[in-house]
């Protein structure tokens, strides 16, 4: 399963990309996170929709210094086959 999530708020600048690389690996979820030119930050995630919807669950609380105001998924069945999450610019 693959997500494309976008979050919105108070979220770059302020370490939110670097609790996504993190929760990515608890999880063991692929794909990438990098920050976009409107300010808010993208994500794509690959595995299985329970562990995904965990993840989720966790970037709608980001970190401390982070302040999510919205987080717009779309699903899709296809994935593009990562094998690992990365941190892109």
């Amino acid at each position: 399963m693959r997500a494309e999530i976008i979050v919105q708020g108070v979220v770059q600048g302020v370490g939110y990309r670097f609790f996504v690389l993190s929760e990515a690996k608890y999880f063991d979820v692929r794909g990438y996170v990098r920050n976009m030119p409107n300010g808010t930050v993208e994500v794509v995630a690959e595995g299985t929709k329970s562990i995904i919807e965990d993840f989720i669950a966790r970037l709608r609380i980001g970190p401390v210094s982070a302040h999510v105001t919205g987080v717009n998924v779309k699903w899709s069945e296809k994935e593009t086959g990562y094998k690992d999450f990365r941190l892109q610019c």
